[in-house]
């Protein structure tokens, strides 16, 4: 294993540190090969993401027939298991093993989740098409299984594995290290977004098997390599008495903090005003702009590019001393752009203009959730992380998920009235549908402000509040 993490520190080495914004997360107690093999695990949740998502969304409407409103339930069942990321995070915080484990099992149990729900998915879904003589409910049953374990497995194994870098990096460094795990989940959503792509080039129900089971055992291969002697053996930790609070005592103590919670709510608020429009830029872009099939496709990719300048400018701004809470209500602010440059571009017929809107989106994202995630890592103690990094991340994943249902709920809605000139004929566009949404993730960044306010702390004022910790760009680790 150490062969392996030189021979990966060694190809990144090459890299001029220019174009590895977050190089500088790697500490001697920390090695890079440690790191980017830790990260291995961002890969397996982002590949799981995108073929949830995007893949499987397509191909069992498209190739296999099954009715939307179906897939549309598939794919939000995962979401069901999104709030209990903070009882896994308090739960991995207080586990203990013969070992003294406690991130560890946690990690094997979710892959375990993820490989089951992967292996079983392809078979579910063909019964479900209805090109087999079985009873559908059989498919519509063993589908919904495949997705909630799918989805079960992802969130135990992000959410635990985010604990234990944050566990094993300085913490100095810790921020950078959680951030840098999240560049790599949006660099494996690319990856594989195009693997699939290219490997279901030539689609047959088999070759669906292969890539399906394939990403199975794949996930499992990660996963096994990313907790590789990670977290060091403690028996010594077995023998420490157990924290006997429950659960719900202990988020009621998290809770106690006016900060904690209004931070929780400006991660709510911010997270789905960003995320609404997630599934409408590219029918926008189509329907509105009357872009091509490629040139919305794209989009994609002008969203994660913004989103890495946001990361990347986050790093900068924090060296500098911004605070966090100051940088999510800029990231904010950008969002108070992106959103009307969308809106401006349909009446000015620019494409242009409509991807520096989706840029925007992307850059203020980007700045929002690296600052909140920030906030969630260094407001916690050893004993609590989990707990916070859960909470963090339970907020964030049902947000997104809630707010990406309700946009296209709305749109379809306030569309089916401007259509039949309910709405005037002042609105009776087909942009009428898209701009409402628009217009509700701009209340929504609003509210987001509202939350944000009393955290930001007066800039001359004494540093009592949260101070942000160095989060920047350095020489990269010789």
């Amino acid at each position: 294993m150490k062969q392996l993490n030189s021979r990966m520190a060694a190809q990144w080495v090459n890299l001029s540190p220019r174009f590895l914004p977050f190089a500088d997360a790697a500490t001697p107690e920390f090695p890079l090969g440690r790191l980017l093999r830790l990260s291995l695990f961002q890969m397996s949740v982002a590949m799981a993401v995108v073929l949830l998502n995007g893949t499987l969304n397509r191909v069992m409407i498209v190739e296999l027939g099954v009715p939307s409103a179906v897939v549309a339930l598939m794919v939000s069942l995962p979401l069901l298991f999104a709030p209990l990321r903070a009882l896994i995070g308090f739960r991995s915080d207080n586990h203990r093993t013969a070992l003294g484990w406690r991130r560890v099992p946690f990690i094997w149990f979710g892959s375990m989740l993820q490989f089951g729900g992967l292996a079983i998915m392809p078979f579910a879904l063909f019964i479900l098409s209805g090109d087999t003589t079985g009873p559908q409910w059989v498919g519509t049953v063993g589908a919904a299984l495949a997705f909630l374990l799918v989805g079960a497995g992802l969130h135990t194994t992000q959410t635990a594995g985010l604990a234990l870098a944050t566990d094993l990096a300085p913490a100095e460094s810790r921020p950078r290290v959680v951030a840098f795990l999240y560049v790599m989940l949006l660099i494996g959503m690319v990856v594989s977004s195009f693997a699939f792509g290219f490997l279901l080039t030539d689609f047959s129900q088999f070759r669906l098997i292969q890539v399906v089971q394939g990403a199975a055992v794949v996930t499992m291969v990660l996963n096994v390599a990313a907790l590789w002697k990670q977290e060091a053996r403690n028996p010594q930790l077995a023998a420490t008495p157990v924290d006997s609070r429950s659960f719900s005592e202990a988020w009621r103590t998290f809770c106690d903090s006016p900060k904690a919670v209004r931070s929780l709510v400006a991660v709510g608020f911010g997270t789905a005003a960003f995320s609404m429009q997630d599934i409408l830029l590219e029918p926008y872009g189509g329907e509105i702009l009357h872009l091509s099939v490629g040139q919305t496709t794209s989009l994609t990719g002008l969203l994660a590019v913004g989103t890495l300048l946001g990361f990347a400018l986050s790093g900068h701004l924090l060296t500098r001393g911004v605070e966090a809470y100051r940088l999510a209500a800029l990231g904010t602010l950008v969002g108070l752009i992106a959103f009307p440059a969308i809106m401006l571009s349909a009446s000015a017929q620019s494409a242009a203009l409509f991807r520096c809107g989706v840029a925007l989106i992307g850059f203020g994202g980007g700045l929002f959730s690296v600052s909140t995630l920030t906030v969630a890592m260094s407001t916690a103690d050893a004993e609590r992380r989990g707990l916070a990094l859960g909470a963090w991340g339970a907020v964030q994943a049902t947000a997104a998920g809630l707010a990406i249902a309700i946009g296209g709920g709305l749109r379809d809605l306030v569309s089916a009235f401007a259509t039949t000139g309910q709405l005037g004929p002042a609105l009776a566009g087909p942009a009428t549908g898209y701009n409402a949404v628009y217009n509700l993730e701009i209340i929504l960044l609003f509210a987001t402000l509202i939350a944000i306010g009393p955290l930001v702390r007066p800039a001359k004022s004494p540093s009592t509040a949260f101070s942000s910790p160095k989060f920047g760009l350095a020489e990269f680790p010789g």
